[in-house]
């Protein structure tokens, strides 16, 4: 098993891959640990995943899961995680909005807590006034809906030790509620300034309308999830024996 598993879900973003490979792969050795980047193509119709394999043919680090057709960013992260061999697990954008200078410090709160999300402060840095409302008002409607405190939920740089990993499920349109998700399940979630880049290339696979109004019936499946969830303490167990994994 290795020290760490980068999972990048694509879609037609061939002209970020090189940069992002670049700074990725400086950032990644500077670890000193044993690595895999694994790049879950989501159907895209570029040269993304013949960029991939370039990689791969140069780089045994890298890993390429494509799959047959576009299935939403919540699928291709899931496939990521069923690939991934690290120990520790950091998923990003492949749209270099994401800075790899900011894993090492993502990995450096895994010692105190199970996952870390980032947190995109400095939102101007990177979007446009339009987008920085919608990001805003979705926020606001998920926190108040599903009872949480997560400050930007679309946010999808985050790491996780492996063990959070096992046994979540996700749904379409998931991918954004798995701080929320992982604290149901009792683990530590926690928060991270991280920086925020303005898009070079291509163009954003959301908007208004797929950030606010589209994820509502998600936000009333979680707030349900939440009320129904198991709470009881075993008082006795009498000639119970431990149950191994």
């Amino acid at each position: 098993m290795l020290d760490l598993s980068v999972v990048i879900p694509v879609y037609n973003e061939e002209e970020n891959l090189e940069p992002l490979w670049t700074e990725l792969r400086q950032v990644l050795e500077g670890l000193g640990i044993d690595f895999e980047v694994v790049f879950v193509d989501d159907g895209s119709h570029d040269r993304s995943a013949e960029i991939i394999r370039g990689f791969r043919e140069r780089d045994a680090r890298v890993r390429l899961v494509r799959l047959k057709a576009n299935a939403g960013e919540s699928a291709a992260t899931d496939a990521g995680f069923a690939a991934a061999r690290g120990q520790s697990i950091v998923t990003m954008d492949a749209d270099l909005q994401n800075d790899p200078a900011d894993i090492p410090r993502l990995l450096a709160q895994l010692d105190r807590w199970d996952a870390v999300t980032g947190w995109r402060v400095n939102r101007a840095a990177g979007d446009s006034l339009v987008r920085r409302l919608s990001s805003r008002v979705a926020n606001r409607v998920r926190n108040w809906v599903s009872n949480e405190t997560i400050e930007d939920s679309g946010c999808t740089f985050r790491a996780f030790r492996r063990e959070c990993l096992r046994g979540l499920t996700l749904y379409r349109g998931f991918h954004r509620f798995i701080p929320t998700l992982l604290r149901l399940r009792g683990y530590r979630v926690m928060e991270m300034p991280v920086k925020h880049r303005p898009r070079r290339f291509g163009r954003s696979k959301y908007g208004v309308m797929n950030r606010v109004f589209m994820a509502l019936v998600d936000l009333l499946v979680v707030r349900w999830m939440k009320s129904r969830l198991l709470r009881y303490e075993v008082a006795e167990n009498l000639g119970g024996d431990p149950v191994s994994e």
